[in-house]
């Protein structure tokens, strides 16, 4: 292997050490933000690990077609120290800012849409409801107005119609009085009942001698 392939080989290595370094720590902050339980946290240092390891390999297989040799690791420790000694701290205020620049945004975007939306929603909700009452108590007022104008006539065509309404009324009551009395619903309504009060008292004698 050439000495060119060696030294690109290991640059490779060093930026992937600190790439590793940097997706770490903001992993770490972005766990700590959203306060994960840490039941979670060993499986998810173990995907970690995995994707590093991953895209390690496919780093190497692109480098030097695969071959693992010591300045391999070496420039992997380089970049992770290199990372840890200069940029640590820096991606780490970077993630909060980051983090702390989007829930702005997401409250911004939640006031925004309280405003644009909700708001007149429930404005239009309430001069409905304004709107609704109104009508209702138009139609009631209405409504015993029309009563009030109406029950002079209705009056008027009771009294006229009554003179009238009275044979009708008899003709009824002659007609179907002789039918009533021929059913006897009053002497069948009697003695059903006392059918039902006898079944009622023998059952509660049997209970009680049970």
């Amino acid at each position: 292997m050439s000495l060119t392939v060696q030294w690109w080989t290991m640059t490779t290595m060093l930026l992937s050490g600190i790439g590793m370094g940097i997706v770490f720590d903001g992993y770490r902050v972005v766990s700590d933000e959203l306060q994960i339980n840490r039941w979670w946290i060993p499986v998810l240092d173990l995907l970690y690990w995995i994707a590093a390891t991953l895209v390690v390999f496919h780093v190497l297989s692109a480098s030097n077609e695969g071959e693992v040799r010591t300045y391999v690791f070496l420039g992997l420790l380089l970049g992770i120290a290199c990372h840890y000694w200069l940029f640590s701290k820096l991606v780490e205020k970077l993630v909060h800012a980051l983090i702390r620049g989007l829930r702005l945004l997401i409250q911004f975007g939640i006031r925004t849409f309280v405003v644009l939306v909700i708001r007149p929603l429930m404005l239009l909700y309430r001069i409905g409801k304004l709107i609704i009452a109104f009508l209702i108590v138009l139609t009631m007022f209405l409504f015993r107005i029309v009563i009030q104008l109406v029950r002079p006539l209705w009056i008027l065509v009771r009294f006229l119609t009554r003179p009238l309404l009275r044979p009708v009324g008899r003709w009824l009551d002659h007609f179907f009085r002789p039918l009533l009395i021929r059913l006897r619903i009053k002497e069948s309504a009697q003695i059903a009942s006392g059918y039902v009060t006898q079944l009622w008292r023998r059952w509660k004698n049997r209970k009680k001698d049970s």
